[in-house]
């Protein structure tokens, strides 16, 4: 394992910082969290910022030269990422799209799909959200029930659609719906592109508890989508979508995007006479924890260097990134003492945002059963439904 730099990729480093040095992002707030009278402004201000990201070529660090990108690997997209958080940039706009969605449409779809979508991802012009979880399909993906009919060259949709990030600015999503209730549940799968503005397509803001509105539900009521918006295969989407939650790996980033330590540890200097023995002892435990998935996070980047997908480590990471941002926004709070009762504050929006990663990209329960299986070789999970048609399963497996 190598914690350096290689010459290539401090020169991209260099490379990187120099660019945002001269065209330094706005401060922007997280756009999941905008108040609904402040987000024509802050997304406005976001479309700005992808497009100097566009018209300088940092729009897509990974994506292939041919379609507007790079062509860099994910070493030098985890080195972007690094770069744009000590800048203090937030989750982007842009993350389905650029991060999901482009990569997905690159690997599987046409060439007319290609040149219709991918242009205005880069661009900034086009939102796009995910709709794939329900609310009997979140950690069982393969359940979900939101049905696709073929008519002719459309195919009608009727189903819900939940926990959609951004879903409620969003002018696409990449869709998952059962196309054939009749074969097991990974194998009637449709992958589709949405218009979120068709006729038909319902969304629901649900307020968080910070009081931002980043997940949605989306209802489809009879929601005609054209088959040339289909992608993959009928029948193919499983496939389609694991090629899409890979890429959601990378786009969730490291623990520089979620927290900030040297920022925890001035909080805890400006309130020194709180800092008993437990909370300093809690929050040296918790510099280890950093450290040390820094240093996981040098593993998975040398692993990638050498040609290798790090699924099991990714999953590793992921689970302790929930664990320290929990317990970091724990300690913010304590730490400030009665006043954290007040209703806004940094510290209080991350300590009631932080449960929110167990679930998002992955349940912890996932997580674990994907390190069991491939870290410690359990043997895999009991699937007795796994060769069933999905139509024949108990209610409460498939819906």
């Amino acid at each position: 394992m190598d914690f350096r730099d290689s010459p290539a990729e401090a020169a991209f480093r260099a490379q990187a910082r120099a660019f945002l040095e001269a065209h330094p992002p706005a401060k922007m707030p997280d756009y999941f969290d905008l108040a609904d009278d402040d987000a024509p402004a802050t997304l406005a201000l976001w479309r700005s910022w992808q497009q100097t990201l566009h018209a300088h070529g940092w729009a897509a660090i990974s994506w292939p030269e041919a379609f507007g990108g790079r062509g860099l690997g994910p070493i030098q997209q985890i080195i972007w990422s690094q770069e744009l958080a000590r800048t203090g940039m937030g989750e982007s706009l842009f993350v389905v799209g650029i991060g999901m969605a482009g990569p997905t449409i690159i690997a599987h779809g046409t060439s007319e799909q290609k040149a219709r979508y991918l242009p205005g991802m880069l661009r900034g012009d086009e939102i796009w959200c995910q709709l794939f979880s329900e609310p009997g399909a979140g950690s069982d993906l393969a359940a979900l029930a939101t049905r696709a009919l073929r008519d002719g060259d459309h195919w009608v949709v009727t189903g819900q659609k939940t926990w959609c990030s951004g879903g409620h600015y969003a002018d696409f999503g990449i869709l998952l719906a059962r196309s054939d209730p009749k074969v097991p549940k990974h194998a009637g799968i449709t992958y589709f592109l949405a218009d979120m503005r068709a006729p038909g397509v319902s969304v629901r803001p649900l307020r968080q508890m910070t009081g931002g509105l980043h997940f949605n539900e989306v209802f489809l009521d009879g929601v005609r989508i054209p088959d040339a918006q289909r992608l993959g295969l009928i029948g193919g989407g499983w496939g389609v979508a694991m090629t899409t939650l890979m890429n959601e790996r990378m786009a969730i980033g490291g623990i520089e995007r979620w927290l900030d330590f040297d920022a925890l540890v001035r909080h805890a200097q400006a309130n020194r006479e709180r800092l008993d023995p437990v909370t300093r002892d809690e929050l040296a435990r918790l510099y280890t924890w950093v450290r040390t998935l820094e240093l996981l996070n040098a593993r998975v980047i040398t692993e990638l260097g050498q040609g290798k997908f790090a699924a099991a480590e990714s999953s590793v990471m992921k689970l302790a990134l929930a664990r320290i941002l929990t317990k970091a926004s724990e300690l913010g709070m304590r730490l400030i003492g009665p006043d954290a009762l007040a209703r806004q504050g940094p510290w209080q929006n991350q300590f009631l945002g932080a449960p929110a990663l167990h679930i998002a990209g992955g349940t912890d329960e996932v997580q674990k059963n994907v390190a069991a299986e491939r870290v410690l070789g359990l043997p895999r999970e009991p699937r007795r439904d796994r060769d069933v048609p999905f139509e024949e399963l108990p209610r409460g497996s498939r819906s």
